[in-house]
């Protein structure tokens, strides 16, 4: 029985550049947090138009610090949307407080003013806004909001980066966002993240925050030529990258504009391919930015005619391996003890789509082989 070729949903852009660049972290004999750290949080914030980058163990343990940053606590309530990976949803529980899930638009997956505004109460202290798979919400309409309402924002910027809303980077005047270097992402440091900011002393409390409250760093404790007696200030976390984690930053962050540029000529083409099949919409950009196409994403409506999972085992069954579209921590049983209003743009959303295989090796044959399967399945 000859074996079907498998066209993987996604593969992280990992080389030798990168292997050199750890293995040169490794033998320079600093490992943990140090100067690589120090340079990576330097050019990512650069690269996304920050004042200051933060580097965490992850985009989750960053979304955590941010809303500590804004002071988030039990008895406060924090909007979030339900179509999100459930981190979103969690780092509101890390610190006591309640997530209200709000709905999305349809054609965005991203909170809007008006979804956030219906369910407001006077207990909301902060939104947790996504760029959802890479696509930018209304970064002009949402903090504005935000601001009249006298509400925290944190963007969740977990796929964001190399994506762009009204002409800039998506973090440029974001008052704290949080990104994500899983290999899921453009860019990878295998695990680890970063929290952007533009004021220099919220940057320092989250460095502080990061590294169990210590007023001085473990990197300047060393670098010292006297004894350094640091002190503990609060009562804080282990939430450290290491250097080999930022050396293989720094490479893959030479690659941004690359792979955002490979990423949206890929996306193009599967828009054009997938344009005349019924029922079927892909994913794009909205008015007011440019997405990276960290996902692509197919929502399925009635006239397409089949169901989404018989499409995903279809699919699986011809080599490709898509993957359900965003989940709704709504209806995870984490969440089973929240009743929500009304989420029907949600629940189409997770119920009715899928995502491709987007990445660097994808190959026109590739996708000409999934938009043929996807025609196939739309004629029968």
């Amino acid at each position: 029985m000859a074996v079907v070729p498998v066209i993987p949903v996604m593969i992280p852009d990992l080389g030798e550049e990168e292997a050199r660049a750890a293995a040169e972290a490794v033998r320079s004999g600093w490992v943990a947090q140090g100067p690589r750290v120090a340079r990576f949080e330097r050019e990512f914030a650069a690269a996304v138009g920050a004042g200051h980058g933060v580097a965490v163990s992850s985009c989750t343990t960053g979304l955590h610090l941010a809303l500590v940053l804004l002071d988030i606590k039990p008895g406060d309530e924090v909007i979030v949307p339900s179509l999100s990976f459930i981190a979103t949803a969690n780092a509101v529980r890390y610190v006591g407080a309640t997530p209200v899930f709000a709905d999305v638009d349809l054609a965005t997956g991203n909170l809007t003013v008006d979804t956030v505004g219906a369910v407001r109460t006077p207990r909301t202290r902060a939104i947790i806004a996504v760029h959802q798979g890479g696509v930018p919400f209304d970064t002009v309409a949402l903090r504005k909001a935000a601001d009249d309402w006298g509400v925290g924002l944190v963007e969740d910027a977990a796929c964001a980066a190399g994506s762009t809303a009204y002409g800039a980077p998506a973090g440029t005047g974001a008052k704290v966002a949080a990104w994500s270097f899983h290999p899921r992402k453009l860019i990878t440091t295998g695990e680890g993240g970063m929290v952007t900011v533009d004021d220099a002393d919220a940057a320092a409390r989250l460095r502080r925050l990061r590294e169990h409250g210590m007023n001085v760093s473990a990197a300047d404790r060393h670098a010292s030529k006297q004894p350094v007696l640091e002190a503990y200030l609060e009562t804080a976390y282990n939430y450290r990258m290491t250097d080999i984690q930022a050396a293989v930053g720094l490479v893959q962050l030479g690659k941004l504009a690359a792979l955002v540029a490979q990423r949206r000529r890929l996306a193009a083409r599967y828009q054009t391919l997938l344009a005349d099949i019924a029922g079927l919409i892909p994913v794009t950009d909205p008015s007011y930015g440019q997405t990276n196409y960290q996902s692509f994403w197919v929502l399925l409506t009635p006239a397409y005619k089949r169901a989404r999972d018989e499409v995903l085992a279809e699919l699986a069954a011809r080599g490709v391996s898509a993957r359900r579209g965003i989940m709704a921590a709504h209806l995870e049983p984490a969440y089973a003890d929240v009743t929500p209003g009304p989420l029907p743009v949600t629940e189409r959303i997770t119920r009715q789509s899928l995502i491709l295989p987007l990445h660097h090796k994808l190959t026109e044959a590739d996708q000409d082989h999934i938009a043929g399967v996807l025609r196939e399945l739309a004629a029968r």
